[in-house]
């Protein structure tokens, strides 16, 4: 009688996750090893569907035998345009987990080993299927200032990516918009790296749960967690122009102010990966550069997770490297570990025969992909079975939206919308469309869902009011047809409510690069206006809509202007100023519409603030409020400064700001580049007649010394309080080593000696600021 075989390591799940990796390693041939580094099938074309449900394709099938396994498969419940997948050809909440299931019960089946399958599906603002619950833009969420909220946000949308049987996100968390023509702004959460450090701890916190403490990650994921991959490291937002996929002109130093704070907080945070950017830095494409991927990522922060290719990022490095085999083992030896779609890392095995890339380099990169797999619990428990979606995730998509929504410019009389304001005329290409308040990277919607702003008026009206509307005009073009009854329904009306802006919607005919960034010029234009591959030369809006608020302004109707936008408009100033209001509502997402009319007419508190500078117009970019402080006056023909500053919000209510008091006047700086801790207090009061929720901000700037020109002002900290009228509160910061540091000449982060302003206040370009000396250590010159 044969006697039962020993279980292998890799099997054991007491066993540390380094010797299952080990062990696993030491039983894979080198095809296998190259299959767990790739992911270059599409997931939409793993399955199709039939009468009788979904089956599995011939192809997937095919490309598991080819490698006698799978590394991971991308976007198998991804549905929009690019994709093809529509609501009757994709894969819906109630059949998610059942096909994730039937593809990881092949892969574990039917090869060798048994490893499973990563399931790795794009989560930007919810999961991007059919049937997910989508969630405001980042920029959106940025301008809540409220990281706690976006972390139950989070959790609550990984656990539904779960419930659907995928295990990695891919979440855009690390660019700024530095240059607002961008067409991936809406991915941001916003200019400043202080602020997109928060969000992306909250991201990571919220998705994956609870870290190890040391920067790694959880030791092992809940059912309802998910592995994050951060996108884009690093600097992408830094492109020349506002150009997708362009050059970067960033220094070092910059490098790290600016674009690795917030992928520094990621990753000891816990992430599980980050996606290296499509952008060159120094003249090297990251996904190949040795000195960001292994220099900095790994070396010096100590990080040990997953390098992810963007989409086909690595077939462009065959313009160094000469061929796809040599594309392969220039990015794997720079630090690269997995594959998107891609023809290089597929032929890593050639490139190993060759000498072009040790085996050890390869294995490396094979064992993070296992590690990861190891601690997912995919071993052990590969399937996902039934599993209830979580629910309240629509209700913290309200209220993210409600939270987002900035009063930019208020005559203090015409909102909210009160009792005399019966008969309101709602104006404009946004007002009835939840497709274009909802934002790029989204999967169709169902027929009837979501609200308006138009539905969200109607709601909030009071019962005897009459809620009219007009188009007026399209998104783009200037046809002035419609302007007439839009007129005349506004001179009608007690207030005209314009809701103008832009749109990322991608429709069925929308032209897509391979990697499907939206193919939209000036030689093929579209309706979009923002969105992956949808940059403008321009911020200002479209000539119709222009026309169209100038003509409504004319009847004398008092006017509130809406904007539904991805990006910063620079709205005319004299057409502005014709306005008793104007509010950006970014994309707020399908129910959006309710937070806007709840603000409207003061069922809600207008509270979000700007985090990003709203320029004046194109010409006079940039604008982000953290330049170099070299004292620039501003163009002969317009000044140097924002039309609404990072930070800046109204409300319906009056703030008034005291003085900030620091507990000491001057500290010394260790050896080590550290200070005490001292504590700074301001008093904030509510002067008005209705409550606010305020955002006290706290800023430094460097005064006098350090090794670097310094900047103008830089976010340190800010905090939220509730106020009801009339009552005050003291705010109070800690000032510490992190408040004070900044980038050295060995790019270390240290406190330098010289006078500091500490500065408080609800805007970057409204503060108050009290100086701090920092001493040398006493004994040090």
């Amino acid at each position: 009688m044969s006697q039962p075989q020993p279980q292998p390591r890799y099997r054991d799940p007491a066993a540390p996750v380094a010797d299952r990796v080990r062990d696993l390693l030491s039983r894979m041939t080198l095809t296998e090893k190259v299959g767990q580094v790739n992911q270059r099938m599409y997931g939409w074309e793993a399955y199709e569907r039939t009468p009788s449900g979904h089956r599995l394709t011939e192809a997937f099938r095919a490309e598991v035998a080819a490698y006698d396994g799978m590394g991971a498969l991308y976007g198998l419940q991804r549905a929009d345009p690019w994709s093809g997948v529509t609501c009757g050809t994709g894969i819906g909440a109630a059949d998610g987990a059942r096909v994730s299931d039937a593809v990881q019960r092949h892969v574990v089946e039917h090869t060798r080993l048994g490893i499973p399958v990563l399931m790795v599906e794009e989560m930007p603002h919810g999961h991007q299927a059919l049937d997910s619950t989508v969630l405001p833009v980042n920029l959106a969420v940025g301008a809540t200032w409220d990281p706690g909220l976006y972390e139950e946000a989070a959790a609550l949308a990984a656990a539904q990516l779960r419930a659907r049987g995928g295990h990695v996100a891919l979440v855009s968390a690390l660019d700024l918009v530095r240059d607002p023509r961008w067409g991936r702004a809406e991915e941001c959460f916003g200019e400043d790296p202080y602020l997109a450090a928060r969000f992306t701890e909250a991201l990571v916190r919220g998705a994956q749960g609870p870290g190890d403490g040391r920067g790694r990650g959880p030791v092992s994921y809940g059912a309802d967690r998910a592995a994050v991959v951060l996108k884009h490291f690093a600097g992408q937002g830094a492109t020349v122009g506002g150009r997708n996929s362009a050059a970067t002109e960033l220094g070092l130093r910059e490098l790290h102010e600016i674009h690795l704070p917030a992928a520094l907080a990621g990753v000891r945070a816990g992430a599980a990966g980050v996606m290296a950017a499509y952008n060159e830095f120094d003249g090297v494409p990251c996904a190949a550069s040795r000195e960001l991927l292994t220099g900095l990522l790994r070396e010096r922060w100590g990080f040990t997770g997953l390098v992810m290719a963007d989409g086909q990022a690595l077939d462009r490095l065959t313009r160094l490297a000469g061929d796809p085999v040599a594309a392969g083992a220039l990015a794997l030896e720079a630090g690269t570990d997995l594959s998107l779609w891609d023809d290089s890392f597929p032929r890593l095995a050639e490139a190993v025969r060759r000498g072009l890339v040790r085996e050890s380099v390869l294995d490396a990169a094979v064992g993070r992909v296992l590690a990861l797999k190891f601690r997912l619990g995919l071993f052990e428990r590969p399937y996902t079975g039934e599993r209830e979606s979580p629910s309240g995730l629509v209700e913290l998509s309200v209220r993210i939206a409600r939270e987002s929504v900035v009063l930019l410019r208020h005559d203090g009389a015409t909102l909210p919308l009160t009792e005399r304001a019966r008969k309101v005329a709602v104006i404009g290409p946004n007002a009835d469309s939840v497709p274009q308040q909802i934002g790029d990277y989204t999967a169709p919607q169902p027929a009837g869902s979501g609200v308006t702003v138009l539905d969200g008026i109607r709601a909030a009206a009071p019962e005897d009011g009459e809620v009219a509307y007009a188009r007026g005009c399209e998104l783009v073009g200037g046809d002035p047809s419609g302007i007439p009854a839009a007129v005349a329904l506004a001179a009608a009306s007690d207030v005209a409510v314009l809701v103008l802006g832009g749109s990322s919607a991608r429709e069925s005919g929308t032209r897509f690069d391979s990697n499907g960034a939206a193919v939209v010029s000036s030689a093929r234009p579209a309706d979009m206006t923002c969105g992956e591959g949808v940059d403008l030369a321009e911020l200002r809006l479209p000539d119709g809509q222009s026309a169209l608020l100038s003509a409504v302004a004319a009847t004398g109707t008092p006017v509130v202007v809406v904007l539904v936008q991805g990006r910063p408009h620079a709205v005319a100033e004299d057409l502005a100023a014709r306005a008793g209001a104007v509010l950006s509502a970014w994309y707020p997402g399908p129910w959006g519409g309710r937070a806007v009319g709840e603000v409207l007419f003061g069922a809600a508190e207008p509270v979000g603030r700007l985090p990003v500078s709203v320029p004046r117009s194109a010409a006079q970019l940039p604008v982000f409020y953290n330049g170099k402080d070299h004292g620039y006056r501003g163009y002969a023909d317009q000044p140097a400064t924002a039309r609404h500053a990072f930070g800046h919000g109204l409300s319906y209510t009056t703030v008034e700001y005291g003085a900030p008091r620091l507990s000491r006047s001057s500290v010394a700086v260790s050896a080590s580049g550290g200070i005490p801790e001292l504590t700074c207090v301001v008093e904030v009061a509510n002067t008005g007649a209705r409550p606010v929720r305020e955002t006290v901000q706290l800023y430094v700037r460097r005064v006098l010394g350090g090794s670097s020109w310094p900047r103008v002002r830089e976010l340190r900290g800010f905090d939220r309080i509730d106020l009801a009228p009339g009552e005050h509160a003291e705010v109070s910061f800690t000032v510490g080593t992190r408040t004070l540091a900044s980038v050295t000449r060995s790019l270390e982060r240290a406190v330098e000696p010289g006078t500091f302003e500490i500065g408080t206040g609800p805007s970057s370009d409204r503060t108050l600021g009290v100086r701090l000396t920092v001493d040398p250590e006493p004994g040090r010159a």
